[in-house]
């Protein structure tokens, strides 16, 4: 059993602290043979992906006042009447979260400090914007699914589906534009629909069932060609970088599901003596007793800290 230690054990409090983390992470960057990023819900928080407040206002601000729940995950739960409101409110939360524009820059930077390593990347996040921020597709798994996929809700097969033509489509009939640089916009003073045209509601093409999301959040998930082929990349990166000099960098991974990125991260680092963990998070930065000594630990926002890491460069 590890014995977890908190983020300024090892190294005192303060900017300089900070300042000196940063700086070892660089180093680290600069010195490892290779990077298994681990990627979590707080990076793309830090990417700007929040799901209240303004962005939740300014697409869902009428099923709120009908339905009174007050951000998207919520509603993503919640039991409508009818799949026609449903994929109204999916389809919404689908092109925001995974076809408009990435809000900032934290994908790029983190692009620019590790795209020249032998690296790979292990997320749980399904906003795909590691592809669309330009790593290269055979470097990647997104173990928990895609927001740009469908499959058979039953599931009566194990196949995906992508979704982003019927879901532009859905989006247009209920009033929404689509800008020239991919941003969802409502004209002014327009009141949006809040079902879609029924025939643009998916139906499975095999069964007849309706559709539902490709997201790990019970055991009808679809694990499609596409995951099990990134799932033996992923394992063959892993079984040949098992040694060496190599970084575990953790972002903005919590405890919901710690036996994915976490866990493997620790033992693999307690396992390879010349391995660093490093782990950027706000409020979690923590990793046990045993491996404290290869363990790089900052307590912060990821986006200072990726620009600051390129600072250094």
């Amino acid at each position: 059993m590890f014995g977890l230690r908190g983020r300024n054990a090892e190294e005192g409090t303060g900017t300089l602290a900070y300042e000196e983390r940063v700086a070892r992470l660089r180093e680290a960057l600069d010195q490892v043979d290779a990077v298994v990023v681990g990627a979590g819900a707080g990076l793309s928080t830090a990417a700007g992906y929040t799901y209240s407040g303004e962005r939740f206002d300014r697409y869902f601000a009428d099923f709120s006042a009908k339905y009174h729940f007050d951000d998207m995950y919520s509603g993503g739960f919640y039991p409508y009447g009818s799949l026609e409101e449903q994929w109204a409110f999916w389809s919404r939360f689908i092109y925001v979260n995974r076809y408009a524009p990435i809000p900032s820059g934290v994908y790029a930077d983190l692009l620019a400090l590790v795209g020249d390593k032998d690296y790979f990347v292990l997320t749980t996040n399904v906003d795909h914007c590691f592809q669309r921020a330009g790593f290269a597709k055979d470097r990647l798994f997104y173990t928990q699914g895609d927001y740009g996929l469908w499959q058979c809700s039953k599931p009566c097969h194990a196949k995906t589906y992508d979704n982003r033509e019927v879901v532009e489509v859905m989006v247009r009939s209920q009033g929404f534009r689509i800008e020239d640089d991919g941003s969802l916009e409502l004209p002014d003073g327009a009141d949006p629909a809040m079902e879609v045209p029924a025939e643009c509601v998916p139906h499975c093409p095999v069964c007849g069932e309706p559709m539902s999301m490709n997201l790990r959040s019970d055991d009808t998930f679809v694990e499609d060609a596409g995951w099990q082929e990134h799932a033996r990349l992923y394992t063959d990166f892993m079984c040949g970088h098992a040694w060496g000099r190599v970084l575990y960098l953790e972002l903005g991974v919590g405890y919901n599901t710690p036996g994915i990125i976490k866990y493997p991260f620790w033992k693999q680092t307690a396992r390879n003596r010349k391995a660093t963990y490093a782990c950027l998070n706000m409020g979690e930065s923590l990793a046990p007793q045993e491996i404290m000594g290869q363990s790089i630990l900052i307590d912060g926002d990821i986006a200072q800290t990726l620009r600051a890491l390129r600072s250094l460069g």
